[in-house]
C-alpha cells in the first residue's frame, strides 16, 4: 500500500490515486479541500529526498514553470519543499500522451498533426520567450485532453538560457530518440534544441515511425548525429509536401539551417494551414560543395575503415561529455554543500529588483532558493518584483526557499466589477476602461441568463489599456438531462404526477375527440410532446405538452361538391360559422373538394356560398347533408347565382 495514498498533505491536499510513477516522482490525484478542485501532485520518491542533485532537478522545475502562465503548459498551483517530503502541485489533467495517442491511432492526419504541433509551439515559444529551454520535449511529456487540447508538461530538465548561472550538473541528454544533435555532443543548448525535437515528434506524428531507431540508446545518439532520415513521404504518400518541408527544417542538424525560433516555424505552418498546396524554398541536407550522384559499387575495405574513423571522435565526444559531467558533479556537490553550511543568512531585498537581475546573481542563488511567480501588477513594470515570501532582513538558514511575485505587464487599468450587469452594461463598463471585450457564455448555478458572471482577468487585477478582456455571461444553469417518461395511456392526473416527479414542467394540455372509431376514455392521454422513445433524455424543466381525450366520437371524411362554371371561390358553413374556405379556383373542373371535415354527428347540415367574377361578397349557392361515414353529399337546395 502506497504510503500518501489516504493521507492529507499541510492539512489541504487528499491523497486519492496513484496516476503515474516516473523515475524520480510519484503523480497523484488529490482534492485541494482549500480551493475546492481535483489537481495532481508530484511528490519526490524518498529514496532520493536526500540527493541534492535530484532536489535541485525537482526544484528546477517547480521554478521554470511557476514563470509560465499558458494554455498549452501545465499550471502549477503550489510548491512544499520541507525535510520530510517535496512536492509540487499542478492542475490536474484528464486525457492521455501524445504517445499513447499516436500508438493507438498510428500515424495520424496531417490536419491532427499540424493542430498538435502549433500547440506544442505555441507553449514552448512562451517558454522560450521567458528563457526556459524544454530540453526534454517528446511524446511523453505531451498530455493530449479529450477536446483536442495540448498540454506540455515536466520541466524537470529545463534550463534557464538567460543566466549565465548554468549548471552543467543537468541531465544533458533527454530522450535519445527525440534529442538534437547539440545534446548528443553535450553542446549547449537553446531554444533550436527544443525545435529539434518537435520536428521529431511532428515526423512521428505524420509517419507513425520514429526517424532514428536502434537497438541501444548510443546507437541512436549516433544516428541522430550522422544519418538522414527517410524523406516522410517515402512512409506516407499522402502527407503534403509543404508539411513535409516544415518537418525536415524543423530536424536540421546544423542549427543555422533549422528554424531561429518557435515563431518562425509557426509562422510556416499558419500559412500551411491556410493553404495545403503551398511549398517553401528550403534545401535540405546540402553540404557546401554540390552533391554528387554515384553508381552503387562494391565497398572496400578502406571505405569502410573509414566510416569506422568518423564514427570514433563522436564516440569519444560523447564519453568525453560524461566524464565532464561527473566531474562537474562532483564540483557542484562539494560547492553546494559548503555553500550551505555555516550561519544564518539575512534575507535579502528584492521587491523592485528585475527579475532577471536576481536570476543571474551567483551569489544570490548559491544561497536561496528563488521560486518566482507571475501576476499583474499595476504599481510595478513589467518583470519587477513587488512581493516577496520572506521580510527582508529577516535570518534565513542557506538553501532556505524564497518565493517572489513577478509583474507580468505595467498595468495602468483595473479590471471592475460587473458581475450580475446585463451583458449590454458590463461590455459598455469594459470597454469604458479602454479594454477590447471578447463574450463567452457559460452556464451559472446561480446568475440568471442574460447577465454577467465574471471576467478573465478577474476583477481588481491588472490588464493594460487597449488589452482583450473575456467577459463570461451566464446562461443559466447547466442543462441535466432527464428520461423522458411514457405518458400516453395514463390519466391526465396521473401524468401530471409523473411529469412533476421526473424534474419536467406540465406545458400545453389540448383536448381531443376520438376518431376512426378509437374508443379511448375521457381524460386519457393520447399524444406528448417531447414523445417518449426508449432511453430518451431532455433537459431538466423541459416543459411536457399533453393532448387529451374528451372521451367524445368524432367522425371525419373529405367531401367533393359541384361546382357551377364561373365560381371563383366557395367556403363551407356550418352551424352558422365558416368551417372551411377555398383560395381562388383559377380553373373550373366542376368541383371542388374540403379536406377533413370532422364533427361529433354522422350526418352534418351545411350551406355552401360562393364568389363568382360578378359577385364581391359570398352569396349562398347550396343547402347540403353530408354523411361522414360515406363522404357522400346530398344536396337539399340550390339557389341560383349569376
Amino acid at each position: 500500500m502506497d504510503r500518501f495514498l489516504g493521507k492529507r498533505l499541510d492539512g489541504r491536499y487528499e491523497i486519492r490515486e496513484i496516476l503515474g510513477i516516473g523515475g524520480m516522482a510519484v503523480v497523484y490525484k488529490a482534492y485541494d479541500n482549500v480551493e475546492d478542485r481535483i489537481v495532481a501532485i508530484k511528490i519526490l520518491k524518498q529514496e532520493f529526498a536526500t540527493s541534492e542533485e535530484f532536489l535541485r532537478r525537482f526544484k528546477n522545475e517547480s521554478r521554470a514553470i511557476s514563470l509560465l502562465s499558458h494554455p498549452n503548459i501545465v499550471k502549477i498551483f503550489d510548491v512544499s519543499f520541507g525535510d520530510l517530503i517535496q512536492y509540487i502541485v499542478m492542475e490536474h489533467i484528464e486525457g492521455i500522451t501524445l504517445k499513447e495517442y499516436i500508438e493507438r491511432e498510428g500515424s495520424l492526419s496531417w490536419k491532427q498533426a499540424v493542430h498538435f504541433s502549433v500547440q506544442i509551439l505555441r507553449g514552448l515559444q512562451h517558454a522560450h520567450d521567458r528563457g526556459i529551454v524544454h530540453r526534454d520535449v517528446k511524446p511523453q511529456n505531451i498530455m493530449v485532453l479529450f477536446d483536442g487540447t495540448i498540454k506540455v508538461t515536466d520541466f524537470g530538465i529545463a534550463r534557464f538560457s538567460r543566466s549565465e548561472q548554468t549548471t552543467i550538473t543537468d541531465k544533458a541528454i533527454g530522450s535519445v530518440h527525440y534529442i538534437s544533435p547539440e545534446q548528443a555532443r553535450g553542446d549547449v543548448t537553446d531554444e533550436k534544441t527544443d525545435i529539434y525535437s518537435v520536428g521529431v515528434m511532428l515526423y512521428e506524428m505524420l509517419t507513425g515511425q520514429l526517424p532514428f531507431q536502434a537497438d541501444n540508446a548510443v546507437s541512436v545518439a549516433i544516428m541522430q548525429l550522422q544519418r538522414e532520415p527517410k524523406m516522410p513521404t517515402e512512409l506516407n504518400g499522402s502527407i503534403p509536401i509543404g508539411v513535409e518541408q516544415i518537418t525536415l527544417r524543423a530536424m536540421q542538424k546544423d542549427t543555422a539551417h533549422r528554424y531561429k525560433s518557435s515563431s518562425e516555424m509557426l509562422c510556416d505552418l499558419e500559412k500551411f494551414k491556410k493553404d495545403p498546396a503551398v511549398t517553401f524554398d528550403y534545401a535540405y541536407y546540402v553540404d557546401d560543395s554540390p552533391t554528387k550522384f554515384v553508381e552503387p559499387t562494391v565497398v572496400e575495405e578502406p571505405q569502410e575503415v573509414e566510416k569506422k574513423s568518423k564514427s570514433l571522435p563522436i564516440l569519444a565526444g560523447i564519453a568525453t561529455t560524461f566524464v565532464v559531467v561527473i566531474v562537474a558533479a562532483v564540483v557542484f556537490v562539494a560547492n553546494g554543500f559548503l555553500s550551505h553550511t555555516g550561519d544564518e543568512i539575512a534575507c535579502p531585498t528584492l521587491i523592485g529588483q528585475n527579475y532577471e537581475t536576481v536570476y543571474n546573481n551567483k551569489e544570490l542563488n548559491d544561497q536561496f532558493e528563488i521560486i518566482y511567480k507571475w501576476d499583474y501588477n499595476s504599481e510595478y513594470d513589467y518583470g519587477h518584483i513587488y512581493q516577496q515570501s520572506k521580510a527582508p532582513g529577516k535570518k534565513l538558514k542557506a538553501g532556505a526557499t524564497i518565493v517572489v511575485y513577478v509583474s507580468m505587464d505595467d498595468a495602468k487599468k483595473t479590471i471592475p466589477d460587473v458581475k450580475g450587469d446585463t451583458e449590454v452594461n458590463a461590455k459598455r463598463i469594459l470597454e469604458t476602461q479602454g479594454f477590447k471585450v471578447v463574450v463567452k457564455e457559460q452556464s451559472d448555478e446561480i446568475i440568471a441568463a442574460g447577465l454577467a458572471v465574471g471576467t478573465s482577468p478577474s476583477v481588481g487585477k491588472g490588464a493594460p489599456e487597449g488589452s482583450t478582456v473575456t467577459l463570461y455571461v451566464s446562461t443559466g444553469p447547466a442543462t441535466v438531462f432527464l428520461p423522458m417518461p411514457n405518458l400516453v395511456g395514463l390519466k391526465l392526473d396521473d401524468a401530471k404526477k409523473l411529469i412533476t416527479k421526473s424534474g419536467l414542467v406540465i406545458g400545453e394540455i389540448v383536448y381531443e375527440d376520438n376518431t376512426n372509431g378509437k374508443k379511448i376514455p375521457k381524460d386519457t392521454v393520447i399524444t406528448q410532446d417531447p414523445t417518449y422513445e426508449k432511453g430518451k433524455q431532455v433537459g431538466k424543466a423541459s416543459k411536457v405538452n399533453l393532448v387529451v381525450s374528451t372521451g367524445e366520437q368524432a367522425y371525419f371524411s373529405d367531401v367533393t361538391v359541384n361546382i357551377t362554371k364561373g365560381v371563383t371561390q366557395i367556403s363551407l358553413w356550418i352551424d352558422g360559422q365558416v368551417y372551411q374556405e377555398s383560395s381562388d379556383i383559377s380553373e373550373n373542373s366542376g368541383q371542388y373538394t374540403f379536406k377533413k371535415v370532422t364533427s361529433r354527428s354522422k350526418e352534418v347540415t351545411a350551406i355552401l356560398k360562393v364568389k363568382t367574377a360578378n359577385t364581391t361578397d359570398y352569396v349562398e349557392y347550396q343547402h347540403i347533408k353530408i354523411d361522414l361515414t360515406t363522404g357522400n353529399v346530398t344536396v337539399t337546395k340550390t339557389l341560383t347565382v349569376s
